[in-house]
C-alpha cells in the first residue's frame, strides 16, 4: 500500500490545496481536501491498461467553479428539506432556498466548497486520509457546533471505506455522503450497466422531490431492481431518469427501525452494479436507511476529465443517507443527533475487476 501527497493548486486567498493517493496492486483512488472531494477510482486491468471509474475534473479549477458535487461531501444535511425550514425543540430553523423552495444539500455554502484539514492513515490492513472541519454553530442555518471527521481507506481487498462522524454540542439534524458520479466503464452512457438492489421500496415524492412519508413497492414497477437488470430498461418511463431515494435492508418499515447512525458495525449490503463490456462490478454496503440512486440527469454539458463534455446518463451516483426531509417527517427514523452522542455512518464500495 502506498500515499503520495502532492500541490493540487490554490486558492484565491493563497491557501494550498493538496491531492492524496493510496494505492494497493489493483487499484487507487484519489482525494483531496478542498470539498473532501474524490477525485479519482482508477482500476488496474489485466490488459495493463486503467480504468478511472469515477467522473469528475482533471484540475482544481474544474472544483471550484462546479455546483454538482463531483465526488464531494455533502451536508450538514445531505439531499433535500422540503421549504428550506425545520422545528427543532419548539424553534423554528430557516435555511437557504437554493432548489427552488427547498433546501438541497445545505444550501448555498455547501461543504464541497470548503477546506479540510487532512491526516495520512497507514495501518496495517488499511491506508488512506482522515478529514477534519468544525461546522460554527449557525453555519448554513443549523443549530449546533459540529465536529466532523470524514476518513477514505482502501484494503488490498479492492475495498473502498467511506466512514462519516461527528459530535455536536446542540441537537441538530445530520446526514453526511459523498456525491460520487460512477461509470465503470469509465465513459459513455451507463444505461448498460446492470444493477441489483436489495430494496423493496423507494419513498414517494412530490413533483419538487420532496417525501410525502409513504413508502412506495418497486414491485412490477420501473423502479424494480430487486433483481439484476439494466439501468436503461425502463429508464425511458422516468422522464430524464432515476433520482429517487431507495429504501435498505438497514430500515424496517414496521418497526421503524434505524435513525441517526450510532453504530458503524452492522452494515448491509445494498447494490450490486456491473458493467458487462469490462467486466468491472461494485458492490454497496452501508448502515444508513436510504441512499439515492441517481442517473446524472442534469450534468450534460459539462467539461469533465481529459477534456470529456459529459452527457445525461453518463454516471450513476449511489448516495448513501438518512431519508431526504426527514427534519419535517416524524414518522421517519430520527436524523437528530444530540451532545454526547457521535455519529458514525459508514458506506464501502467494494470492487471486482
Amino acid at each position: 500500500m502506498k500515499i503520495n501527497k502532492q500541490k493540487f493548486g490554490v486558492l484565491a486567498d493563497g491557501t494550498k490545496v493538496h491531492l492524496y493517493t493510496v494505492q494497493n496492486d489493483s487499484m487507487s483512488f484519489s482525494c483531496t481536501d478542498y470539498g473532501c472531494t474524490l477525485t479519482s477510482i482508477v482500476l488496474n486491468n489485466d490488459n495493463g491498461t486503467k480504468t478511472d471509474v469515477l467522473l469528475g475534473f482533471s484540475t482544481l479549477e474544474g472544483y471550484l467553479n462546479t455546483k454538482f458535487c463531483f465526488g464531494a461531501i455533502v451536508g450538514r444535511f445531505a439531499n433535500r428539506i422540503g421549504k428550506a425550514s425545520f422545528t427543532l425543540n419548539d424553534k423554528k430553523y430557516t435555511l437557504d432556498k437554493n432548489d427552488g423552495p427547498n433546501t438541497l444539500h445545505g444550501g448555498f455554502n455547501g461543504y464541497d466548497k470548503m477546506m479540510w484539514q487532512a491526516e495520512v492513515i497507514k495501518g496495517s490492513k488499511q491506508c488512506g486520509v482522515k478529514f477534519k472541519r468544525t461546522s460554527p454553530d449557525g453555519e448554513q442555518g443549523f443549530p449546533g457546533k459540529v465536529k466532523l471527521e470524514i476518513t477514505y481507506l482502501l484494503d488490498e481487498l479492492n475495498n473502498l471505506t467511506c466512514e462519516y462522524s461527528a459530535i455536536t454540542d446542540k441537537a441538530t439534524p445530520i446526514n453526511i455522503t459523498n456525491h460520487a458520479y460512477f461509470n465503470l466503464a469509465g465513459n459513455g452512457q451507463i444505461t448498460g450497466h446492470t444493477v441489483k438492489m436489495n430494496s423493496d421500496y423507494i419513498l414517494e415524492v412530490s413533483p419538487k422531490l420532496i417525501p410525502t412519508g409513504k413508502l412506495l413497492p418497486v414491485k412490477d414497477t420501473p423502479f424494480d431492481f430487486t433483481k439484476e437488470k439494466s439501468i436503461g430498461k425502463d429508464i425511458g418511463e422516468l422522464g430524464p431518469g432515476y433520482d429517487h431515494c431507495y429504501v435498505t435492508e438497514m430500515y424496517d418499515p414496521e418497526n421503524k427501525r434505524c435513525g441517526c447512525p450510532l453504530d458503524d458495525t452492522d452494515l448491509v449490503e445494498f447494490a450490486v452494479v456491473k458493467e458487462p463490456a469490462s467486466g468491472h462490478e461494485m458492490a454497496v454496503y452501508t448502515n444508513m436507511e436510504g441512499c439515492q440512486f441517481y442517473t446524472g440527469n442534469f450534468i450534460g454539458g459539462i467539461l469533465g476529465k481529459n477534456g470529456v463534455r459529459y452527457q445525461a446518463h453518463d454516471a450513476f451516483c449511489l448516495e448513501t443517507q438518512c431519508f431526504p426531509d426527514t427534519p419535517n417527517k416524524p414518522d421517519f427514523p430520527s436524523c437528530i443527533l444530540n451532545p454526547g452522542q457521535k455519529m458514525k455512518a459508514k458506506t464501502v464500495y467494494s470492487f471486482k475487476i
